[in-house]
């Protein structure tokens, strides 16, 4: 730490009245004897009685807040989420794709071969031979071919009521 800030630090303990009378005294004299101690103690002397005094705290005016809120009342202000966000739209995004998931797993349960015999040793995975698995035939079937044509229509019909919908907000809004 530096003199000046040293010195700074025990004028202030020594204006705030902090300290023994033993270091209150000895500050005291070296007011008295050192000019830069006099000086530094008359400069902090100044400020602690503009900070006290003088210095006057600049209030907000009695209706600053009520100000605030108008203007903020004359900007577009977006709505909730709860009002543009459709749950009819949104469960049937999740339909689409709890049905597809269930159909894989339904393909892929299907084609394993349960009776296999079991030794004591072997343990479920190792029962499971995912080689044996043949993806061509689920993926040609016309079963899953078929769902799959279903689950593009019922996309496109419900990309068109989203859409139309948009369209009739947009023209109630103009």
């Amino acid at each position: 730490m530096s003199k000046q800030q040293n010195i700074e630090d025990r004028l202030w303990e020594y204006l705030d009245g902090a300290g023994s009378a033993d270091d209150r005294l000895f500050i005291e004299q070296l007011i008295a004897s050192n000019t830069e101690w006099k000086a530094k103690y008359q400069e902090l002397l100044e400020l602690q009685d503009l900070l006290s005094h003088r210095l006057e705290l600049d209030e907000p005016s009695m209706r600053f807040t009520q100000n605030i809120m108008e203007a903020i009342s004359k900007h577009h202000i977006a709505p909730a989420a709860k009002s543009y966000i459709n749950k009819r739209i949104v469960w049937g995004i999740a339909g689409f794709f709890t049905c597809t998931i269930l159909g894989f797993l339904i393909a892929f349960f299907a084609q394993i071969h349960w009776s296999a015999g079991s030794t004591p040793d072997s343990s479920f995975i190792n029962k499971i031979n995912l080689d044996k698995v043949d993806n061509s035939k689920f993926f040609s079937s016309t079963y899953a071919t078929i769902f799959m044509m279903v689950n593009v229509v019922l996309g496109l019909v419900a990309l068109d009521m989203y859409l139309r919908r948009q369209k009739a907000e947009g023209k109630r809004q103009r």
